[in-house]
């Protein structure tokens, strides 16, 4: 049986590459849907952006559904706290997301300029909202989540929604929003032919620019603001609890780990040389460089993040004593175990099918394509 410390990192390993996943796949299907009202001039080329996206996005969204799944299996406590925690904004997700599925589906079912523009204001919220609040989140995570436990261990959130919508974690929200805009604009650069690939092939490089500022700008910032610190022993193979730690909060300490090991810069070069590769790539319109180069800058945005914190998942400004770290919020050491064999087949499944798909709609869409299928086109 593998070591219940190691288990815990690979664990740790694997919720980010879910992470990853989702914004590299979903992430275009938003980006997309958010540059709807924008990107598409005409009401051909909108139908050609939605075509581009509809063989691919409930797919897509598997990784998010894994995520949360996998969250649930491995780490239960911070499931039950961020969903305590962040409920009113997962629900805004949730309320957001519900246009997606809905919106494809009826938009074209009617040929009326009223019911398609409501249709395109519900998709671009199913679009802007997910992406905003995401990053949203994490930047909440970096600054330290207000909850703690009581003496029976109930979670008790000593926070309120508005407070989540600080200056910090609305920076976080925009490079969230720049990153996952970015990848949609590389993605529909790639999918379609004529002006609407010359304006997302603009609004690539601009996203990419936007995305490189603010995730500079929020390293600087995070350098002035306090990070968490563990300052007593702990053992990895210990039962999970989240008590019987001391926590310290320090100036800076989120770069800790950056400076204990600097080979770890690697992953925020990763961002910036991605970013600005991007702007290369669609500049010279090589679209295919451009959507690698954008996934590139999105690996190395949510891993220096979670290099950052590492090992904290979710610290707690209320009572850093009771932050929950990877070393002592996990499922036993038979669940992970468990969990970790069917990872080994399901992910493995779900990857084969999301390249198969992705293979057999491999090609340009125009309005052609639309005219043609008129009546069976989204």
């Amino acid at each position: 049986m593998i070591d219940y410390e190691i288990l815990r990192f690979i664990w740790w390993i694997l919720i980010l590459v879910l992470l990853i996943g989702f914004c590299v796949t979903d992430g275009f299907d938003m980006g997309v849907l958010t540059l709807l009202p924008f990107t598409g001039k005409k009401e051909v080329e909108k139908r050609v952006m939605l075509n581009t996206i509809a063989p691919h996005w409930d797919g897509n969204q598997v990784w998010l559904l894994t995520a949360g799944g996998a969250m649930f299996a491995a780490w239960p406590i911070v499931y039950a706290v961020s969903f305590s925690g962040f409920y009113i904004a997962m629900i805004l997700v949730l309320a957001a997301l519900f246009f997606r599925p809905v919106g494809l589906e009826y938009r074209a079912k009617i040929d009326n300029p009223t019911w398609r523009k409501a249709w395109d204001a519900g998709l671009f919220i199913g679009g802007f909202v997910p992406s905003l609040v995401f990053g949203v989140a994490f930047g909440n995570l970096l600054q330290g989540v207000p909850f703690e436990f009581n003496d029976i261990m109930q979670i008790k959130y000593t926070g309120g929604f508005f407070e989540l919508l600080n200056p910090f974690a609305l920076l976080c929200g925009l490079i969230s929003l720049s990153m996952l805009t970015t990848q949609g604009a590389a993605w529909l650069q790639m999918k379609t032919t004529a002006e609407l690939r010359n304006r997302a092939r603009a609004v690539s490089q601009v996203g990419a620019f936007a995305t490189l500022v603010t995730f500079v700008l929020a390293g600087v910032w995070l350098l002035f603001k306090d990070g968490f610190i563990v300052t007593s022993a702990i053992d990895h193979n210990a039962v999970s609890s989240p008590l019987g730690k001391t926590v310290v909060l320090e100036t800076g300490a989120w770069f800790r780990n950056y400076n204990d090991l600097p080979v770890l810069y690697i992953f925020p070069a990763i961002a910036v040389i991605g970013a600005l590769l991007n702007i290369a790539a669609s500049k010279a319109n090589r679209s295919g460089f451009a959507f690698f180069f954008s996934s590139l800058t999105m690996l190395g945005v949510i891993v220096s993040c979670g290099v950052s914190m590492f090992p904290f998942v979710m610290p707690s400004i209320t009572h850093p004593d009771m932050s929950l770290l990877m070393w002592d919020s996990t499922s036993s050491h038979l669940t992970l175990t468990l969990m970790f064999y069917f990872a080994l087949v399901f992910v493995v499944i779900a990857l084969s099918y999301t390249i198969w798909s992705y293979y057999k709609m491999f090609g340009r869409i125009d309005a052609k394509y639309i005219e043609e299928n008129k009546t069976t086109a989204y």
